[in-house]
């Protein structure tokens, strides 16, 4: 009789009361898909196509009636920018053309250590704190006023992605305003395909900060190298040197020894593991679509300032409306309003990763790629250290090894490529994303 009850009461409760049931089960169902990272992804993505769809429609049929020869009327130049750019590509450049970097500096000696001072620290300062403070938002909690207690986890990494590309436009737009740059002469869509690629590539990096640690990342992001070639294949037809597939091998080798060597106390669940894996993978495909295809963009007349505000203002447009869609953007806000150690945290994120970009180009400008890479791989580096002193990450003796076979890789592809350079041979190798 007692099991015939247990059977029983829940088919009486959903008799006597079908609805509020109902209601309770559904939203139990929709709260526990919004804490799985596909269904977000998946989710995100219908919210970009709403924006991608319509504005693919447009282009088609403006290309289709021939607009440039037939279009007329006041919003003829707007559409003429955004669709077709400059008239019969005036505007590619060939490699001798681009604007060279300033290398014969008619300053003093102690001028341009002072400039090199001032750029790596810049770049340092920026992205170091752009580092501790991503995984301070992604995996601790906010408003516990005791140890024992719980707080509030910020959970949607696209509003996160939507603060950074915001303040990076005003950054770029107003360095744009300010000085003087080339003639634009790219369509104005095209930028659409990194932007999109870039969004999806920031939301994997936040997003998998909930299921790996920040080194295992830090040495991924490092790894990147075999997709950003195998994408310069498919998209450039590029071809590259033995070196670069050694260096490339020896990097995969190091970062494979630091993730199989890592313990995985904090992640209990082999199947939380795997979805930080997948995540991280997202994000090398689509980071390394990126490098690719702005490296194809940079053939027109444009500065990196001019490629960081087209791309953004896509980021933007795509966040905003994707964020507005879902009710996220006010759920975020509201989120913010009542944690200002978090809105704190957001805005200086968004400055560092504004900031980094800018420092970023002002030092492949002044100095080249060769003195950058060699920065950032140190910034990498004292990142993986930074955060297990601050976030009690342990690294095993092997996993150790790893790190220094991964590093190691990085400044052979820097002497190298320097050697190459030297000898008046390019590297056709694009320059890494931060």
């Amino acid at each position: 009789m007692p099991s015939f009850s247990w059977r029983i009461w829940p088919a009486l409760v959903l008799l006597l009361f079908p609805s509020s049931v109902a209601a309770e089960e559904e939203s139990s169902l929709l709260e526990g898909w919004r804490d799985v990272w596909l269904f977000r992804f998946l989710i995100n993505i219908l919210g970009y196509s709403s924006i991608i769809i319509p504005g693919y429609l447009l282009i088609s049929y403006f290309k289709r009636h021939n607009y440039l020869e037939t279009g007329s009327g006041i919003c003829f130049p707007l559409i003429k920018t955004c669709v077709f750019g400059s008239e019969a590509k005036a505007g590619l450049l060939d490699d001798t053309s681009v604007a060279p970097r300033n290398e014969g500096d008619s300053g003093s000696s102690i001028r341009q250590v002072v400039k090199l001072i001032f750029c790596a620290a810049g770049l340092q300062v920026s992205y170091l704190t752009w580092g501790v403070l991503q995984e301070r938002v992604m995996t601790r909690s906010y408003g516990a006023t005791t140890p024992e207690e719980a707080g509030e986890k910020f959970k949607d990494s696209q509003f996160l992605v939507f603060m950074n590309r915001i303040l990076a436009l005003t950054v770029s737009g107003l360095w744009c305003i300010m000085f003087k740059q080339p003639r634009h002469g790219a369509p104005m869509y095209k930028y659409s395909f990194a932007s999109l690629s870039n969004i999806l590539s920031s939301w994997c990096q936040y997003e998998a900060l909930k299921y790996i640690s920040f080194p295992t990342q830090v040495l991924a992001k490092a790894s990147k190298v075999i997709p950003v070639m195998l994408m310069g294949k498919i998209i450039s037809r590029k071809s590259y040197e033995y070196w670069e597939y050694l260096t490339a091998v020896l990097i995969s080798v190091g970062v494979s020894m630091f993730l199989l060597s890592s313990t995985t106390s904090k992640h209990p669940s082999n199947v939380t593991t795997f979805s930080g894996i997948i995540i991280l993978g997202g994000y090398i495909v689509f980071d390394s679509f990126t490098s690719n295809w702005q490296d194809n963009l940079f053939k027109y007349k444009m500065s990196s300032v001019q490629m960081m505000f087209g791309v953004n203002l896509f980021s933007c447009l795509f966040t905003i409306g994707s964020l507005l869609e879902q009710g996220a953007f006010f759920d975020s806000v509201a989120f913010m309003t009542r944690h200002s150690e978090f809105a704190f945290h957001a805005v200086l994120l968004s400055v560092c990763s504004a900031c980094g970009q800018l420092f970023i180009f002002y030092t492949i400008n002044q100095f080249g790629a060769a003195i950058f890479t060699i920065i950032m791989t140190l910034r990498q580096a004292i990142a993986i250290l930074l955060s297990c002193f601050l976030y009690g990450h342990a690294i095993t003796l092997v996993g150790g090894f790893g790190i220094g076979t991964v590093f190691l890789a990085l400044f052979l592809r820097v002497y190298a490529r320097n050697r190459m350079k030297k000898s008046g041979r390019r590297s056709t190798q694009p320059l890494a994303q931060v």
